[in-house]
């Protein structure tokens, strides 16, 4: 089988012009980066607003694990199993991130022949977005420390400065760091750090604006700091917001691209589902519902994390109600949340997929919780045996749920069929689209809802410096607002060494940060980081380029 990079740089794409027109998008709405990627005009919006939207299906998954699942590979071949159906779709997902491109995983632009091209530049520098948002991001943070070093007329207390700056990479060495050394010449001394970018809260505000007087409303009441009498301090109380704003003019536009089979594809935003809210751009979405029958999206991570912000918080800004949600697993997958080690995986083992099985059906249960019909995808691997998928099927079909098995990455659209039908079929049943909590609700009561329904926690525990936090941003009337969980994705507890499906456990929030750009509270629990490490071996000592430009390596 021919690495994922091979197989997209044999990729026959079409002109970008031309996926467009499938969407009845003219060469003058498109802002052209090069033949294959293009922006989408502001104007096009004006044009299509009033069209009714087309159905939005939700591609999530379990916990994910070392064996793999393939959810961006799903939510791929997916859409073009759709498209074959003679459908009208486009696919919406993130941008990956540069941190674990180089990092961890490697790209992130689907597998197999499920991916979306062109898949370099994709998992590269694509239109620059994540740049805009790194530099909007960290010009507020210069601008903040020069007004302290000019005289800091707002009375800022440097002790309570919140915004850090950010870095599009992983980066251990500066999640702590003392600046302003150096003499009286190079600014004022004081502790910060640095976030990865796509847990910047200019990164939320991007995914979650509707338009540019949105984004600059939201830019301009981010808190960044207080006072020493303890008042906010905001870009607008800096004068800034205009220009962090402009930085934006063109990041706001969504990108136009394709999949393998030339399916329509919207890549657009990317904050990470452990650390932030985890989907798409509201915007990429919107237009993709006005402009197809059928809009496939993903959430990153497993249901627990992404499905859950994607309807408690994008859904809820953006008034969307999926039709249908997609759960991605694998055998493999369900073995290993059994207990089986990864090395073991290729064997016949039931009482291990039975006990690693209670994942899935977890996941199963969040979603019919929401009031969303679930099709489950089991991406198929050759060890799978007939004994295994049977019982998947079984389990999952006793639930309510549908059971289709994926083979997109090796067959693309000719291994969807099965998928793409269970699917429309899901799209016609009964929806009782409804939240886990209401916004209103007390700040504790909403983090409890999500700890007990989703993670099914017995409860929650607070450090007192969450205790006096809570208490702070409920007296300034910021507890009237959706919670984003700041939690690891392997685990549905707020222990990554918890597997399956644990149970008599509680979830320790330590840290509550208020987003009131994004306008959703922060609840940062366990031993999550918002800037990542990179691990003994990097996926970037396997990457290279010829002199030709030919890359090899990065998936």
């Amino acid at each position: 089988m021919k690495s994922d990079v091979e197989i997209a740089q044999e990729a026959k794409m079409n002109a970008i012009v031309e996926v467009a027109k499938e969407l009845e998008i003219p060469a003058e709405e498109l802002e052209l980066y090069g033949n294959y990627k293009a922006k989408v005009s502001l104007k096009t919006w004006e044009r299509i607003k009033d069209r009714p939207n087309g159905k939005l299906i939700l591609v999530s998954a379990i916990n994910p694990t070392p064996a793999g699942e393939g959810k961006t590979t799903t939510t791929v071949g997916l859409g073009d199993s759709l498209r074959r159906k003679g459908k009208k779709v486009v696919i919406a997902l993130r941008e990956p991130s540069l941190g674990p491109c180089f990092g961890v995983k490697g790209g992130a632009a689907g597998g197999g022949y499920s991916q979306v091209v062109p898949m370099e530049d994709i998992n590269l520098h694509f239109t620059g977005d994540f740049h805009a948002i790194t530099t909007a991001h960290n010009l507020l943070a210069a601008i903040l420390d020069n007004h302290l070093h000019h005289g800091n007329a707002l009375g800022i207390d440097p002790r309570r400065i919140t915004w850090r700056r950010v870095l599009d990479l992983n980066e251990r060495a500066l999640r702590f760091i003392v600046c302003g050394l150096g003499g009286k010449a190079n600014g004022v001394p004081r502790e910060s750090g640095f976030d990865i970018t796509v847990a910047s809260e200019m990164m939320a505000i991007l995914c979650l604006a509707k338009d540019l007087d949105d984004m600059k409303e939201r830019i301009g009441r981010i808190i960044i700091a207080y006072t020493h009498d303890g008042k906010p301090v905001t870009p607008n109380d800096l004068k800034v917001t205009g220009a962090l704003t402009l930085l934006f003019k063109d990041a706001i536009k969504p990108n136009l691209v394709q999949t393998l089979e030339n399916t329509p594809a919207f890549v657009h935003g990317g904050p990470f589902a452990n650390i932030a809210h985890g989907c798409n751009s509201v915007s990429a979405t919107k237009y993709a519902l006005k402009l197809a029958d059928y809009c496939v999206t993903e959430a990153g991570f497993g249901a627990d994390l992404g499905a859950e912000k994607f309807i408690d918080i994008k859904c809820r800004f953006a008034g969307f109600q999926p039709s249908a949600v997609v759960i991605v697993a694998t055998v493999r997958a369900l073995k290993m949340h059994g207990g089986v080690p990864k090395n073991e995986l290729a064997g016949e083992n039931m009482a291990a997929l039975e006990k690693g099985l209670a994942n899935l059906t977890k996941h199963i249960e969040n979603i019919q919780q929401f009031g969303l019909p679930a099709v489950v995808a089991i991406n198929a691997f050759p060890t799978d045996t007939a004994n295994e998928l049977n019982f998947v099927e079984e389990k999952c079909n006793a639930m309510g749920a549908e059971v289709a098995l994926s083979e997109v990455w090796a067959k693309g659209s000719l291994g969807g069929q099965v998928l793409a039908e269970k699917v429309l079929a899901a799209c016609e049943k009964p929806n009782n689209f409804t939240f886990a909590y209401d916004e209103k609700a007390p700040i504790k009561d909403k983090i409890a809802a999500i700890a007990t329904k989703i993670y099914g926690a017995d409860g929650v525990n607070y450090t007192s410096a969450a205790e006096k936090t809570i208490q702070e941003l409920t007296t300034m009337g910021f507890d009237k607002t959706p919670i984003c969980m700041a939690k690891t994705q392997y685990s549905l507890s707020d222990d990554m060494t918890k597997m399956g499906r644990p149970t008599g456990f509680k979830v320790t929030v330590r840290e509550v940060r208020v987003a009131a750009g994004a306008g959703f509270l922060v609840a940062i629990t366990g031993e999550i980081m918002t800037m990542p490490g990179l691990p003994k071996e990097p996926s970037a000592v396997k990457m290279d380029i010829d002199n030709s430009g030919k890359i090899v390596g990065l998936f």
